[in-house]
């Protein structure tokens, strides 16, 4: 037998710290701006970021911090955040970030699930850190990204981040690392049970990095100015703080002020082309331009995932204000970019509602990634966008297992999302529901996602989410949840009309209850489990009316 012949390349190793590396050679002088949580404004340039970092890596070392060992994050967006990526994975230490959104005994467990040996944080998470340091023994010290004077005054074992980094000179050389080792510690949001985390490897790291910059995924470019808005702490920002540099992009962090105006100010300042957050954030940002009557002046695309995109909003961004949205979805377990709704050549030649029609959706995967949608018996289901079915996914930043587990989830090779979703002939991914959240009414499936989109397109409507309530003839029936916008007074009745003509008959919501704000998960996705806690007890009206002709 013919031997196989072989490539002839050099085995360079896919390490983190090489985006940053080339970033600072090559686009050295473009800027990272900060608001920080000071209030000022922080400049300064990916070389000076890569020097920072080596810095980071030299005192971790010197406190004993060796390959493998968790260093764990709690902070918003900024610099700091950004050397702490490069300066713990560049040496081999694994950088978790921590979701401080989430309860404190989830935190907890977390950081003891983990074993951190170091947390950093930004202190105005000190009283968190605060609740937190008794109940984690096995945390050496609290870091605090402060300046000396700024540290704040907990029963903690403190040390200042400021300190630590000054007594450095950076002299350091980036390791060449196996580009299988971990990199960053990502837990999911722990809705039901307890957080699960998903271990990246560099390799997965950097393969993302490389699809989220492709031209019609994220694409940045050297010409871009990024804003992230969804959080270093959810996800490594999907991905930003890595295919930013690789681009040599501008990067702006906003810090903790998320809020319209301070987003709206920082884009126009600092000439923001691109950004990528939740639909609640845009939410409050457009409500923030209108108010003003402004317009953006330099903001031309945003990614928009987490949850599903209304498409009122996707037609407010685009037809209003020119400003092109990208439709995302992934998760955690995917690093977590999996698919972006963008057309190719011939659908972008198709009318004006088949192309909004497929903009609406998740999109097509990057490539790397492969989908498919299975039934009940397991089989792949056509792509033909009616059927629809569990979701499973593969590729090389998706994960094979959780951390600390011995027991794959895999079923053949594919992760299984927990997603029911459809795909149709052109590869456009429809999530329809979460597999706990679809509505099945006398046999059939009610997508919940799209009668939510329905309700907030309703100009009275703030936000809403549709949950399955009992009901004694159907099994389960659609009950609406609704937050009126202020002033608003629209009625149950008004919005039960608003789906006529929209959905088939047998898809109209039996009921509405207006509320005056709906549960959200730390991630900010709608926590339906504890909706359907609160509204276990709901009487239907055709409930009622069918009890009564019994």
């Amino acid at each position: 037998m013919q031997t196989p012949l072989m490539g002839q390349m050099m085995d360079v190793p896919l390490n983190v710290s090489t985006l940053l590396v080339h970033a600072a050679r090559y686009a050295g002088h473009t800027e990272i701006v900060s608001r920080r949580i000071e209030g000022d404004i922080h400049r300064y340039t990916y070389r000076d970021c890569e020097q920072r970092a080596k810095q980071l890596a030299q005192a971790l070392i010197r406190l004993g911090v060796a390959q493998g060992d968790r260093v764990a994050t709690l902070a918003w967006n900024g610099y700091r955040h950004l050397e702490a990526y490069y300066g713990t994975t560049g040496f081999g230490a694994v950088c978790h970030t921590i979701n401080p959104r989430l309860f404190p005994d989830q935190i907890a467990y977390i950081v003891n699930h983990a074993d951190d040996r170091y947390v950093l944080f930004d202190t105005t998470f000190a009283p968190l850190v605060a609740q937190l340091a008794p109940r984690c023994p096995n945390v050496k010290a609290w870091i605090a990204l402060a300046d000396d004077e700024n540290i704040p005054s907990i029963d903690a074992p403190l040390l200042g981040y400021e300190s630590l980094v000054r007594a450095q000179d950076g002299d350091y050389a980036w390791p060449a690392l196996d580009e299988r080792l971990a990199s960053y510690l990502c837990y999911t949001s722990g809705t039901t049970g307890h957080p699960k985390g998903a271990l990246y490897s560099h390799r997965s790291v950097y393969l993302h990095a490389m699809g989220a910059a492709l031209p019609d995924a994220m694409g940045f470019s050297a010409h871009d100015s990024v804003l992230p808005v969804v959080p270093m702490f959810h996800v490594n920002a999907w991905g930003i703080p890595h295919g930013a540099p690789l681009a040599g992009a501008k990067l702006v962090f906003p810090g903790k002020d998320l809020d319209g105006k301070s987003l709206f100010e920082l884009m126009e300042a600092e000439r923001v082309t691109f950004s990528a957050g939740v639909p609640t954030v845009w939410m409050s940002l457009l409500a923030h331009v209108k108010s003003i009557g402004a317009r953006f002046s330099s903001l031309q695309r945003t990614v928009i995932g987490g949850s599903c995109c209304p498409p009122s909003m996707l037609a407010t961004f685009e037809d209003e204000y020119g400003v092109r949205v990208i439709h995302a979805w992934g998760m955690t377990e995917m690093s977590p970019l999996g698919t972006l709704a963008r057309l190719n050549w011939e659908q972008s030649q198709r009318p004006l509602a088949e192309r909004r029609r497929l903009l609406q959706k998740q999109g097509t995967v990057i490539c790397g990634v492969d989908m498919k949608i299975v039934g009940q018996d397991g089989r792949e289901l056509p792509r033909d966008g009616i059927a629809f079915g569990d979701l499973h996914v593969r590729g090389p930043w998706v994960i094979d297992r959780y951390f600390s587990s011995d027991e794959s989830p895999l079923v053949d090779g594919w992760f299984p999302t927990g997603d029911v979703a459809t795909i149709d002939p052109d590869g456009f991914l429809q999530i329809t529901d979460r597999s706990k959240d679809v509505i099945k009414s006398g046999g059939e499936w009610i997508s919940s996602s799209e009668l939510e989109n329905i309700a907030v397109a309703h100009p009275d409507v703030a936000e809403a989410a549709c949950i399955a309530c009992h009901h004694p003839k159907w099994d389960e029936r659609p009950l609406l949840v609704v937050v009126k916008r202020p002033g608003a007074a629209v009625t149950r009745e008004a919005l039960l009309a608003f789906f006529e003509g929209k959905v088939a008959k047998w898809w109209m919501p039996d009921d509405v209850v207006f509320v005056d704000e709906l549960p959200h998960t730390a991630t900010g996705k709608l926590l339906k489990l504890k909706l359907r806690e609160m509204f276990r007890e709901h009487v239907l009206p055709t409930a009622r009316e069918g009890a009564a002709s019994r």
